[in-house]
C-alpha cells in the first residue's frame, strides 16, 4: 500500500511508471480492479475542485459529467470506482484509507502544492503520450497562472470555524482514527473548495459577464474568471449546506455591482427587475462618476442573462430584499 510519502513527494519519474502502466491495463479476472496508484488518485482529489462526487450513489454514477467519464475510461474503471474514491479522499467514507484523507487535507489546505502535484502529474502523463483528449485539464492549468480557489473573499476565517465545529464530530464517526487537527484541516479545506465550484458554477451559468452591467470576460482561464465576482444572494454564513452550493443562490457580478449588491445599495425582485437605492438614484443624477456605475445604462431594466441560464432562486431573492436591501432603505429613512 503506498505511503503518504509516495503521493505528497511523486517524482515524474514515478508518475511517468504509473501512467505507463495505466496504458497497459488489462481487465482482473473476475471483474476485480487494480488497486489506484497515486496518480489515479491525486487526480480524483485534483477532479474534486470541478466535480461534486456528494450528487451521485451507485445507481447514479452513470450519469456523472465531466471529467469524471474521461477519466473512468482512461483508468479502465467504472464511474462509481472514481466517485467512491472521492468519498475516500474527503473522510465520507468509513472504510476509507486513512492516509488518503491526510494527503487531501494536506494538498487541498496548500494549493500551490496542489497546483505543482496537478501539472506533474499532467507532463509526466504527456510524456507517455496521453493527450489531451485521453486526459484534458479540466483546470485549466496548463496555459494559465498558479491554480487560485474562486469565491474565497466570501469566506472569513470564523465563519469557516463555525460551519467546521459542526460537522467535526460527524467526521470523528466515520473516521475515528483521524487526530482531530488533521479532520479541521480537512472540513476547513473542503468548505473553500465547495465555494470554489459554486463560484464556478455561477459564472458558467451566467455566461461569464457582469449580470447588471454586461462587462464580459473570456471564459477560458482562471485569471479573467478573477475579474468577476461570483457571491452568495444569501450569505455563505447564514446558508444551510445545500444552499452554500446552489448556483441559484448566486450573481455574477464585476467588483462595483458586486459591493452595492452586498451592501443593499442594489437587490433585484422575483420578475428580475433591477432595483436601485433612492438615494443612489439621487446620486446618478448629480455625480457624473456614479451615473457611469449606476446609471441606465450601464445598467438595464432587468438582470443580465445568458439564453438558457437558470435564474437567481426567487426565495433567495427575496431574503434579500428583505435583509439587506430593505434594512439599508430603513437605515436611510431614519437618517433622513
Amino acid at each position: 500500500m503506498p505511503s503518504i510519502r509516495d503521493y505528497l513527494d511523486l517524482s515524474t519519474v514515478e508518475a511517468t511508471s504509473q501512467w505507463q502502466a495505466i496504458r497497459h491495463r488489462t481487465p482482473r479476472p473476475n471483474g476485480r480492479q487494480e488497486p489506484f496508484t497515486p496518480v489515479e488518485t491525486l487526480i480524483c482529489l485534483a477532479a474534486s475542485l470541478v466535480f461534486n462526487h456528494r450528487r451521485y450513489g451507485g445507481s447514479t454514477s452513470h450519469l456523472a459529467e465531466e471529467p469524471i467519464p474521461t477519466l473512468a475510461r482512461l483508468f479502465r474503471r467504472p464511474n462509481g470506482s472514481l466517485i467512491a474514491k472521492m468519498g475516500n479522499l474527503d473522510g465520507g467514507l468509513a472504510h476509507g484509507a486513512k492516509h488518503e484523507v491526510h494527503v487531501a487535507a494536506t494538498l487541498l489546505s496548500t494549493p500551490a502544492q496542489l497546483d505543482a502535484t496537478y501539472r506533474l502529474i499532467l507532463g509526466a502523463a504527456r510524456q507517455v503520450g496521453i493527450g489531451p483528449v485521453e486526459l484534458p485539464d479540466f483546470l485549466n492549468l496548463e496555459d494559465d497562472d498558479e491554480l487560485q480557489l474562486l469565491g474565497q473573499e466570501e469566506l472569513t476565517h470564523s465563519d469557516l470555524e463555525a460551519a467546521v465545529q459542526d460537522k467535526v464530530a460527524d467526521l470523528a464517526r466515520k473516521a475515528p482514527d483521524l487526530p482531530e487537527r488533521v479532520t479541521e484541516r480537512l472540513l476547513m479545506a473542503a468548505a473553500r473548495v465547495g465555494q470554489h465550484r459554486f463560484a464556478r458554477n455561477v459564472l458558467q451559468n451566467h455566461g461569464h459577464r457582469c449580470t447588471f452591467c454586461g462587462l464580459r470576460v473570456k471564459t477560458g482561464g482562471l485569471r479573467a474568471q478573477r475579474m468577476l465576482v461570483a457571491s452568495h444572494i444569501k450569505p455563505w454564513r447564514v446558508s444551510n449546506s445545500a444552499e452554500r452550493l446552489d448556483p441559484r443562490n448566486g450573481v455574477a457580478a464585476c467588483p462595483t455591482h458586486d459591493v452595492a449588491f452586498d451592501t443593499g445599495l442594489l437587490t433585484v425582485d422575483q420578475e428580475l427587475c433591477i432595483l436601485i437605492q433612492p438615494e443612489v438614484q439621487e446620486a446618478v443624477l448629480a455625480d457624473p462618476a456614479v451615473r457611469s456605475s449606476f446609471g441606465r445604462p450601464p445598467l438595464p431594466q432587468r438582470l443580465l442573462l445568458p439564453e438558457g441560464a437558470a435564474p437567481p432562486g426567487r426565495r433567495y431573492l427575496d431574503w434579500h430584499y428583505a435583509h439587506v436591501y430593505q434594512r439599508v432603505q430603513a437605515s436611510t429613512t431614519d437618517h433622513s
